[in-house]
C-alpha cells in the first residue's frame, strides 16, 4: 500500500513538472525573445542607476550644460560649446560656464572659469529620484556663490541652480556623466 501512495506521489510530481516545462515551451520564439529583451533592459537600466549612484557618491562626475535660464522667467538658452563644464573630484570643482550677470536690464552674458582647490559646506543627499549635491564657493570673489545640483539616477540627467545674494538665480539643465 505505501509503493502505491509513493508511486502515485512520485507519479503527480513528474505530471506537475512536466506541465511546468510544457508551459514554458508554450511561448511562441517571438514572445520569448520579448522576455529576453525586456529583462536585458532591465538589466541594462539598473546597472545605469547603479553606475550614476556611484559616481555621485565618489564626488567624481562631470556636469554638461545644455541650456541656462536666468530665474524667475528669463529666456531659455541653449548651449553648445562642449567646452562649458563643471567638473567635481573630491572636494576639489572645475567650473567653466556661462554665467549672466547684471542688477538690471540689460544683463550680460559673462564667463565663470575658474579651479575652485577646496568647496565649503559639501553636501550629498539621496532623494527619491536621485540625489541633491550642494555646495558653496566665494569663486575668489566678495561674495559666494551656492551650486544646488539635482540629479536624476535613473535618466542621467541633473539640473544646477547658481544663487548668489547679488544676482538672480541662474538655472542649467544637463547630464551627468564621468570624469575622465
Amino acid at each position: 500500500m505505501k509503493r502505491i501512495y509513493f508511486l502515485f506521489a512520485a507519479l503527480l510530481l513528474v505530471l506537475m513538472a512536466a506541465a511546468v516545462v510544457g508551459q514554458k515551451t508554450n511561448l511562441s520564439p517571438k514572445e520569448e525573445r520579448r522576455e529576453q529583451r525586456e529583462k536585458r533592459r532591465a538589466d541594462r537600466l539598473a546597472a545605469y542607476e547603479k553606475m550614476m549612484d556611484s559616481l555621485v557618491l565618489s564626488h567624481n562626475f562631470q556636469f554638461n550644460p545644455q541650456t541656462m535660464q536666468q530665474q524667475p522667467a528669463g529666456p531659455m538658452r541653449n548651449i553648445l560649446n562642449p567646452e562649458f563644464e563643471v567638473g567635481i573630484w573630491g572636494s576639489t570643482a572645475d567650473i567653466c560656464l556661462p554665467y549672466i550677470k547684471g542688477y538690471t536690464p540689460p544683463y550680460m552674458v559673462g564667463i565663470i572659469n575658474c579651479t575652485v582647490p577646496s568647496l565649503e559646506n559639501f553636501l550629498t543627499e539621496q532623494t527619491a529620484e536621485g540625489w541633491m549635491v550642494s555646495f558653496t564657493t566665494s569663486l575668489f570673489t566678495g561674495s559666494n556663490y551656492t551650486f544646488l545640483f539635482e540629479i536624476y539616477s535613473r535618466t542621467g540627467g541633473a539640473t544646477l541652480t547658481i544663487k548668489n545674494p547679488w544676482y538672480s538665480d541662474v538655472q542649467y539643465t544637463g547630464t551627468i556623466s564621468q570624469l575622465y
